[in-house]
C-alpha cells in the first residue's frame, strides 16, 4: 500500500529579493545600472517594464529597501491617500501600472511626489508611455518618463534563475534537473517560477525528491502553458 501523501501546508514562500540574489544579464543591465544609481537619477521618476516575471517586482523591492518606497498595486492607488502617502514617504513604487490604475490618482501622486522633492518608480509590462491612458495630462506625464526595458532571459540567465529558485526553497536539485527543465520548459521567468513552485509542493505532498521523472511529469501534466 502507497503511504499517504501529505497535504502541504502554504506557508507563504519568501523569496530572497536583496540585490545580491539579482541575476544581472544582459537583458537587465540597464535596468539595474538604473537602480544601483538611485538616487542619482536626472528625473524623480523611473520606470521598469518588460515580460511578466523578468524581475521587476525583484528589482522594485531592491528599489525600495534602499530607498524606504512604499510599494502599492496599481488597483489600491487612491486619490485619498496621496496626501498622506506623501507626507509618510517621499519614494513610492507602483507595480502594474499598465493593468489598471486610478489615472486621477497617478497623476496626483506623481504631482505630490515630484513637488515634495521624492521619487517614483512605475512598473508595467510596457513602457508608460504606450499605456492605454485617457488623462491627457497624465498621458504627457507618463511619455516624457525614462523606461529601462528588462528583456526575456536566455538560457544562461534561465538557469540562474532556477538555481536561485530553488534554492530559495531549500530544494537540492541535481544538474540534471535543471539540464532537463532547460531543453523543455518554456524560457521565461514566469515558466521557472512555476515549474518551481509545482516541484515544491507535489515533493512535500508526496514526500519525494526533485528529480528529472518529477518534473517530467509535472511538464506532461502542465503541457503547452507552462
Amino acid at each position: 500500500m502507497s503511504s499517504p501523501r501529505q497535504i502541504p501546508l502554504d506557508l507563504g514562500f519568501r523569496p530572497a529579493l536583496g540585490r545580491e540574489d539579482f541575476f544581472v544579464a544582459p537583458g537587465n543591465t540597464d535596468a539595474v545600472t538604473w537602480i544601483d544609481r538611485w538616487p542619482d537619477w536626472p528625473r524623480p521618476v523611473l520606470a521598469l517594464f518588460g515580460p511578466a516575471g523578468c524581475g521587476k517586482s525583484h528589482l522594485a523591492q531592491v528599489f525600495a529597501a534602499r530607498s524606504g518606497a512604499r510599494v502599492i498595486a496599481a488597483h489600491d492607488v487612491r486619490t485619498e491617500d496621496v496626501g498622506d502617502l506623501v507626507r509618510a514617504v517621499k519614494s513610492v513604487v507602483v507595480e502594474d501600472g499598465d493593468r489598471g490604475v486610478n489615472e486621477t490618482a497617478l497623476f496626483h501622486l506623481y504631482n505630490a511626489l515630484t513637488e515634495a522633492g521624492g521619487w517614483l518608480l512605475l512598473t508595467g509590462r510596457d513602457a508608460p508611455a504606450r499605456w492605454n491612458v485617457a488623462l491627457p495630462d497624465l498621458r504627457s506625464r507618463l511619455a516624457a518618463v525614462h523606461a529601462a526595458r528588462i528583456e526575456a532571459p536566455d538560457d544562461g540567465m534561465i538557469q540562474a534563475v532556477l538555481v536561485k529558485l530553488f534554492a530559495d526553497r531549500q530544494i537540492t536539485v541535481g544538474p540534471e534537473v535543471i539540464a532537463y527543465l532547460l531543453r523543455n520548459m518554456d524560457r521565461t521567468f514566469a515558466a521557472a517560477r512555476a515549474i518551481v513552485d509545482m516541484a515544491d509542493r507535489e515533493s512535500l505532498a508526496g514526500q519525494r525528491s526533485v528529480t528529472v521523472p518529477l518534473v517530467k511529469d509535472l511538464l506532461a501534466r502542465q503541457g503547452p502553458a507552462l
